[in-house]
């Protein structure tokens, strides 16, 4: 049985498998509808004009249709040609069959290039028969004469043809390669070819017939029988030619030669003796160079010519590249088949996110238009800049919730900074509590001028986040500030602003806009996914999240409330933040991965191992509600950290929100303010403190109640906050709070300050803690002295694992507290420490 019999049977069990799959279903039906396209598009052409009204008439049974495949072929050539891109559409038919053809694993086409090609001329072919028919006919469709119109419209005629020309040329160059140089090279390489041909078709020189006559005489007597050699072995009988010299004809030599041959004779003479019988040749044709002397003819070392073979099928199959993957990439492949990705949502998998109802409605918010009030408005503004001759060539009135904004265009030769001089005197002539001129505005030709309006519409926070701009949001922490002067809805994201600074007298809506921010949060993170760090100094703004201690807030493990009020706490609470960052800083590192999103996804997909201390890490947010008073009470020590947070957290997650009712430069110093890109100003007293927290004036011609303005770089926004009150707070808080949470809030990195004591007495062997040569033993392993990790690693409280590194530090394993790093492990290895162990048992 041959080979190709033996592979034909083991490849029929296997075709019979393949035939079974249901991919053979989909790529015959992919082919079986590139038919019917293509058939009802060229029925469809034929009577496009007779059957186009039919398109609609699916179940009228009294109107045929002469497509070839009735009203469906009707109408697929509708939709497809007619009403969108002609002639083209055969293309589309055109990519089903290659579809089809790849799905039953045919390689008839190349799939990618086949599918670039063929968007290619989907998008030029139908604007190429628009520019030729004008829209007439179907061939360019809908599509085709809607861009090319567009086209005409924007460029002419000239430029439409151009646009053609030039995207054709170069696909064409693109595609087949057609530079300079290498049309060049191309047409040397075919002048080559042609001149070796030539060459070899010219007849042989007269001196070569003179030598081939004389070749002929010498050789009359020769005897040139043997042309082969045989090869003799023990069994097989191999037959090599000989090289023939050029100008000898094809000779017919007999294959029936015996084996007489043994392997002791070696001389020429015996070998020509038994062969020569066996083999006849015949020579009358004259040679064109001399015969090779039956040494040479012979000679198995020596160099052989041999003559042009003719052509062969030569079939080059290339290896696919063969994906491999690396130990680490196959076990996560596994675990991921078997477990499926890690659900971080998992602990708390029936969490219920808050819903709109525990929001209060305010009633419908559309904004009324008083035309009287806008054309007094417009009245005041042209009279008094024309008082100051100061001409107007246009205005344009924006009405926002609480504000109206006046564009005006000035006429030429109007200098911007003699309006900017008139906003005192705008403000008066129009009785308003502040006038904001902004001049120029950004990305337009005119002068702003915002008028608040007498009768404000409320921005209530149900209506922002019941909207879909706020529930479709693929931001990583939406938050929804409020709404416009246009009336849209305003969002931002925290994890790229990456921190925000808010100042604002008291009472101005500077506490509404925190809980606006959080309750943004509270709506759109699980509580596996974000977690809090409340600073409240004055004890009272942020003590309604409390009850949201196990599910979304974060605190140090000897702290015994989570809304953090103590300055003290607060330096260690920063402090320990930092540590947070650091430690998350390595975990990057060691994961490869330069960002919070990256890791999680990494480590969702089972890559990274728990063991090595890697873990799911939330969002955390730090809320600072009155920075000031922690400046006055603290300085430095809360000024520092707050800086090195902001300059270096946004990467691993931790993002800042910072609040102050009074924005002077020895609170928000230059350090602070180059690291909160992101501003948010309510109402301030002077144009100082708008100038401090904003860079420009403005602050303080706002007319409070949640009015404000936002700055991340860019232009500055003037917004409406939403307005959420503390009753809705409070019902969000008790939802949350009444689910099932976690064992405790989250527990941040252990933080004890330089300035206090240790109480470290003398190591008592008979009152060590059951787990003491345990803990001391993964201290040595990882050569890290902490707290932390002995909570981690054995599950214990605060106050045990406390009790144990006091034990370790008095007998000698690990050093004092070090501030913020980790203690120093004072043995070396596990060996040594197990003889330490044995002398403390004895």
């Amino acid at each position: 049985m041959d080979k190709k019999t033996q592979t034909k049977q083991a490849e029929s069990p296997e075709k019979g498998k393949i035939l079974s799959k249901p991919r053979i279903f989909f790529g015959l039906t992919f082919i079986l509808f590139s038919i019917v396209l293509t058939l009802s598009f060229i029925s469809y052409l034929m009577n496009w004009k007779a059957d186009q009204s039919q398109a609609g008439t699916m179940l009228d049974k009294s109107i045929k249709s002469s497509n070839i495949f009735g009203k469906v072929g009707d109408w697929l050539g509708n939709i497809f040609i007619f009403e969108s891109i002609g002639v083209a559409s055969f293309i589309i038919a055109f990519l089903f069959l290659v579809f089809g053809t790849l799905i039953l694993k045919k390689k008839i086409f190349k799939p990618w290039k086949t599918v670039g090609h063929s968007l290619f001329f989907i998008c030029w072919l139908p604007i190429f028969l628009g520019a030729i028919t004008k829209g007439q006919g179907v061939l360019g469709g809908v599509y085709g004469y809607q861009i090319m119109d567009s086209l005409n419209a924007i460029i002419g005629t000239v430029g439409l043809w151009l646009v053609l020309a030039a995207s054709i040329i170069l696909y064409f160059v693109l595609e087949f390669n057609l530079r300079p140089s290498s049309i060049k090279a191309k047409l040397e390489e075919i002048n080559e070819n042609t001149i070796g041909r030539v060459k070899s078709m010219m007849p042989n020189s007269d001196e070569n017939f003179e030598a081939d006559d004389e070749l002929e005489e010498e050789n009359k007597d020769t005897p040139m029988n043997n042309v082969s050699v045989t090869d003799v072995t023990e069994n097989n009988i191999i037959q090599e030619p000989i090289s023939v010299p050029k100008g000898f004809p094809e000779v017919p030599v007999s294959t029936n030669l015996e084996p007489i041959a043994t392997p002791n004779q070696t001389s020429f003479e015996d070998e020509e003796k038994d062969f020569s019988p066996s083999v006849n040749l015949n020579l009358n044709t004259k040679p064109t160079t001399p015969v090779a002397t039956p040494e040479q003819a012979f000679d198995f070392n020596a160099p052989t010519t041999t003559a042009p073979k003719e052509d062969i099928k030569f079939n080059v199959e290339v290896a696919p590249v063969v994906d491999i993957l690396d130990d680490s990439d196959r076990k996560s492949q596994e675990l991921v088949e078997k477990h499926g990705l890690y659900d971080h949502k998992l602990d708390l998998a029936n969490f219920q996110m808050p819903t709109v109802d525990l929001l209060k409605d305010y009633g419908s918010e559309e904004i009324s238009i008083n035309k009287e009030e806008l054309e007094e408005n417009k009245n005041k503004i042209v009279g008094l800049l024309k008082n100051f001759n100061v001409g107007i060539a246009e205005i344009k009135a924006t009405i926002g919730p609480t504000v109206t904004l006046y564009e005006i265009v000035p006429e030429a030769g109007i200098r911007v900074a003699a309006i900017k001089k008139l906003q005192d005197d705008i403000a008066l002539n129009l009785s308003a509590l502040g006038i904001r001129i902004i001049a120029p505005m950004p990305g337009k030709g005119t002068i702003g001028i915002e008028v608040p309006r007498k009768n404000p519409t409320m921005v209530s926070m149900r209506s922002v986040i019941a909207s879909q701009k706020f529930q479709n949001t693929d931001m990583d922490l939406p938050v929804v500030f409020g709404k416009t002067i246009s009336n849209e809805i305003f969002m931002a994201d925290l994890a790229k602003m990456p921190h925000l600074l808010m100042a604002g007298a008291t009472g101005q809506g500077k506490s509404v806009g925190i809980n606006a921010i959080l309750t943004s949060l509270l709506y759109k993170k699980h509580p596996s996914e974000l977690k809090f760090v409340m600073v409240d100094p004055k004890k009272v703004e942020l003590s309604l999240y409390s009850k949201i201690e196990r599910h979304y807030l974060a605190k140090l493990p000897d702290a015994d409330e989570a809304i953090i009020t103590d300055t003290n706490k607060v330096i260690n609470t920063l402090n320990s933040l930092c540590v947070e960052m650091d430690t998350r800083y390595d975990l990057l590192k060691n994961a490869f991965c330069k960002n919070l999103k990256e890791y999680n996804k990494k480590f969702s997909e089972r890559k990274l191992n728990p063991e090595n201390g890697h873990r799911y890490l939330p969002y955390i947010v730090l809320v600072v509600d009155e920075f000031a008073d922690l400046i006055m009470t603290a300085g430095k020590e809360v000024e520092l950290p707050i800086a090195r947070l902001a300059q270096l957290a946004r990467a691993v997650g931790i993002h800042l929100i910072v609040a102050t009712q009074r924005p002077s430069v020895n609170v928000i110093t230059g350090m602070i303010k180059a690291n909160f890109p992101a501003r948010a100003a309510f109402r301030v007293i002077s144009s100082v403190d708008s100038r401090t927290i904003l860079d420009s004036p403005g602050a303080d011609q706002l007319i409070g109640k949640g009015d404000m303005l936002y700055f991340n770089g860019n232009e500055i926004l003037r917004l409406q906050c939403a307005f959420v009150d503390t009753p809705e707070v409070e019902r969000i808080a008790e939802y949350i709070g009444e689910q099932k949470g976690y064992a405790s809030a989250f527990m941040l990195p252990e933080y004890v300050s330089e300035d206090s004591t240790s109480t470290v007495g003398a190591f008592d062997p008979n009152e060590k803690d059951a787990l003491f040569e345990e803990a001391a033993r993964i201290i040595v392993s990882t050569q890290q002295g902490s707290t932390s990790m002995l909570q981690r690693q054995l599950k214990l409280g605060y106050n045990r694992a406390g009790r144990i590194m006091d034990q370790l530090e008095a007998s000698g394993i690990v050093g004092g507290f070090n501030g913020a790093k980790a203690r120093e492990v004072l043995i070396s290895d596990l060996h040594s420490l197990e003889q330490f162990l044995e002398d403390l048992r004895n």
